[in-house]
């Protein structure tokens, strides 16, 4: 545990001193702030006497051809996860450092959990930072406070997005392993990236389906970007169902919270999986290989 713990602290530093953080620091929240200066604009033509869930409409807006922060997120947290994982373990062996380091009385296993630990608080924080302040701002903003329900889906929208950046990032660990270049596991995990994202909003499963929404939606939902789309869509538009084979439903009732939870469970486990089966193959991976000094 001191091993872990050693390592923990030491790639926490590193996250929060080096020039890569910043820059992924500044990019998310240009983004957000942006996202919600579009929302600010045009969330007066979305409400009515009628309205509910007006706070959450801060973090979902979009008009005049621009993106809301919902669109945002879905667009950048796999580049966070990739840029805090990509380079995690061949650019210790390509420096020689990690076979020095596991000359000391370190469990090699304590090594890539530390890592992997210390990209999932940094990536917990930046995202906890960032609704934070986009909350604080638009509440000043609008004047109103969000309820008790919007605050649950504001927590689930958090966890929704640490599990979509664990995932990514879990892939670059993955791919920082099979590969003993930093260039190739990033190239690698951007590709994957690039390639999911234009799959999914080119529409190409469609393409695929025809006129079958059902065969559409299934195809898109072997993408974790869409998982999370669907998800985050889901718990922040509370009258959005888009399971049963049906996409989009727009419903004329809001769903309750834990209706909403329901929906969006089967998305909340595959993600889960697909982090817990990219990090368990990266950990037998790098627990095998043989690792000399170089």
């Amino acid at each position: 545990m001191s091993g872990l713990m050693t390592v923990f602290r030491k790639e926490l530093a590193d996250h929060f001193s080096g020039w890569r953080f910043m820059i992924v620091f500044l990019l998310i929240y240009a983004a957000g702030l942006s996202a919600l200066w579009i929302a600010s604009q045009y969330i007066r033509s979305e409400v009515t006497d009628t309205s509910k869930f007006i706070f959450l409409k801060l973090f979902a807006i979009s008009g005049g051809g621009l993106e809301s922060l919902l669109f945002f997120m879905v667009l950048l947290i796999p580049v966070v996860g990739i840029v805090l994982g990509f380079d995690a373990i061949n650019s210790e062996r390509a420096s020689g450092n990690l076979s020095r380091l596991l000359s000391q009385p370190l469990y090699r296993d304590s090594v890539i959990n530390g890592k992997f630990l210390a990209g999932l608080v940094t990536l917990a924080v930046l995202v906890l930072s960032l609704v934070a302040v986009v909350a604080g701002l638009g509440l000043r903003m609008i004047g109103v406070p969000p309820t008790a329900e919007e605050v649950l889906r504001l927590f689930a929208f958090i966890f929704l997005s640490i599990i979509s950046g664990a995932f990514w990032m879990s892939l670059a660990v993955l791919f920082s392993v099979l590969f003993k270049q930093v260039a190739t596991s990033a190239l690698a995990s951007l590709g994957l990236w690039l390639f999911l994202l234009l799959f999914l909003f080119f529409g190409i499963a469609h393409f695929i389906a025809g006129q079958n929404l059902e065969i559409a939606v299934m195809l898109n939902r072997m993408s974790p970007i869409f998982l999370y789309q669907e998800a985050v869509r889901m718990i922040l538009l509370p009258t959005t169902m888009t399971g049963f084979g049906v996409y989009p439903a727009e419903l004329f009732y809001p769903l309750s919270f834990g209706q909403s939870l329901l929906l969006v469970w089967p998305q909340i486990v595959s993600m889960i999986a697909l982090t817990a089966l990219c990090f368990a193959i990266s950990y037998i991976k790098f627990m095998r290989e043989e690792i000399r000094a170089t």
